[in-house]
């Protein structure tokens, strides 16, 4: 039976204006936000310009000088607050979610709830925003300050609407920066919720905007403005690339969480069992809508049909339907471009001689829905160039350590791995060789808020989250002192 109640909950959240500066801000010309289960179009959001976001930026710019003077733990009292506030919204923010996502309710819910842990360790941080001293080779007395690094824009996804928000935030409030956000056109509703809740908390009016609207648009505004001295970015390759070169002409502190296609390696030793539960956990959270998320899976030979056969019979299991319906556990993808590129994976894999196990169809509810599919054999060359970002897992054996390393790593993307064996020596090894930013050894969730979150290589540079995550947001500043 649908949860009405968890619906309602999240419509009453909706609200369908941007924020600048605090106030709400509506336009004549305006972007449909849908429901990805049915094609329901839930509201608009208004579609603003470069007039705008130009007044989003001064307003950081204006803000900018009291907020990043203000008291730290002023700062952490705030961001607390926020949490707080979250925390008693869980419910209709996880329903929003749900709404605008199409993820199922309960794994919403959990989304909220990892946001929040990013508020709560950031106003830790705040506090703990120190410096140094050091003697001088010439007599004097060296001091360090680690200083708000400025106005900030942030762009952010639709696959994780809440905590790609609050882990990009959480750092820049309690570094002192101000903040315009443009959210993902398909998922805005859940951070001009965030964004209003931040208010409520008592952050000052012009620390914290929330622009909607065609993304080049926006983009240029933000990228080309000297008043904004750092962006971060969550999103595709192709985009950071083109965001960064925006940056360079004003020298703009960037960093950029971008594309993967993470290897899943399972060696012989392995308990197979608990990598096929912790495979799935990986790459089934948002129905395979993940940078993070297993793109292709090398297993020994030895057991790699055990794996599969034991991978193909739990997936054929996982309940599968709209976010409100319960047990489910995958639902529709975010648009319909997304089920052509879990398509066109697909077939390129049987073209190459890969089995399809279970799935490689469409579901029968229609529209956005695709079944879990395992494949087993075939060329892994295109999941080493490309995220799949849908339902689909290819299994693939090996047969020496050497040959999967040089696969995991043949791969212009570095941003997470996994393996699977109970030899520790070899964990270590295989961790330390693996090209890529972020290493799960056998777990398949390797994101919290306390851990370094970031890639190398083509999957961009910077880290959030961590002890490391405000370091994006501030420069060092050296005052050297002459004793006399």
């Amino acid at each position: 039976m649908t949860d009405t109640t968890g619906r309602e909950a999240g419509l009453a959240l909706l609200r369908e204006h941007a924020l600048i500066a605090g106030e709400p801000v509506t336009s004549t010309k305006r972007i449909a936000v849908d429901d990805p289960a049915t094609g329901e179009i839930l509201g608009h959001v208004p579609e603003l310009g470069v007039v705008e976001t130009e007044r989003a930026v001064h307003a950081a710019h204006d803000a900018f000088p009291a907020w990043s003077r203000s008291d730290p733990h002023k700062r952490a009292a705030v961001l607390r607050e926020w949490a707080r506030l979250i925390d008693e919204n869980t419910q209709g923010l996880g329903a929003l979610m749900a709404l605008e996502n199409g993820k199922p309710f309960e794994e919403a819910k959990g989304e909220v709830a990892y946001a929040n842990s990013f508020l709560k360790w950031f106003a830790g941080e705040a506090e703990r925003l120190i410096g140094e001293t050091q003697d001088s080779p010439l007599g004097h007395v060296i001091l360090t300050f680690r200083e708000a690094v400025g106005p900030c824009a942030l762009i952010t996804p639709w696959n994780f609407p809440a905590a790609m928000l609050t882990r990009k935030l959480g750092p820049a409030l309690a570094a002192g920066c101000t903040a315009v956000v443009k959210p993902a056109s398909q998922t805005p509703f859940t951070a001009i919720v965030l964004a209003e809740l931040a208010q409520r908390a008592g952050l000052p009016q012009g620390v914290l905007s929330v622009v909607t609207g065609d993304a080049a648009t926006i983009g240029g505004v933000l990228t080309a403005s000297p008043l904004i001295r750092k962006l971060s970015f969550t999103g595709s390759t192709p985009i950071g690339r083109k965001l960064a070169e925006q940056c360079a002409p004003t020298l703009k502190r960037v960093s950029m969480e971008l594309g993967g296609a993470a290897p899943l390696i399972v060696f012989a030793d392995a308990d197979l069992d608990h990598a096929v539960a912790e495979t799935i956990k990986g790459k089934f959270r948002n129905s395979g809508q993940t940078c993070v998320c297993p793109n292709r899976v090398y297993v020994e030979r030895s057991v790699a049909d055990d794996y599969a056969r034991k991978l193909a019979e739990a997936v054929s299991k996982i309940p599968v339907g709209g976010a409100f319906e319960p047990g489910v556990k995958v639902g529709p993808l975010i648009e319909d471009k997304a089920i052509r590129k879990v398509q066109d994976h697909l077939a390129l894999t049987k073209a190459s001689g890969g089995a399809v196990l279970t799935g490689g169809e469409p579901h029968a509810l229609g529209g956005r829905f695709f079944q879990p599919t395992v494949t087993f054999g075939g060329d892994d060359a295109l999941f080493r160039r490309e995220e799949t970002f849908g339902p689909l897992i290819p299994v693939f054996p090996f047969d020496t350590e050497e040959e999967v390393l040089a696969k995991a790593n043949d791969s212009e993307f570095g941003l997470a791995s996994y393996l699977f064996t109970r030899d520790l020596d070899r964990a270590l090894r295989i961790g330390r060789r693996i090209e890529a930013g972020m290493i799960g050894v056998n777990t398949g969730l390797i994101s919290t808020a306390v851990a370094p979150f970031g890639g190398v290589k083509q999957s961009g540079y910077g880290r959030e989250g961590s002890i490391h995550g405000i370091d994006e947001y501030v420069d060092v500043k050296q005052v050297t002192l002459a004793l006399r």
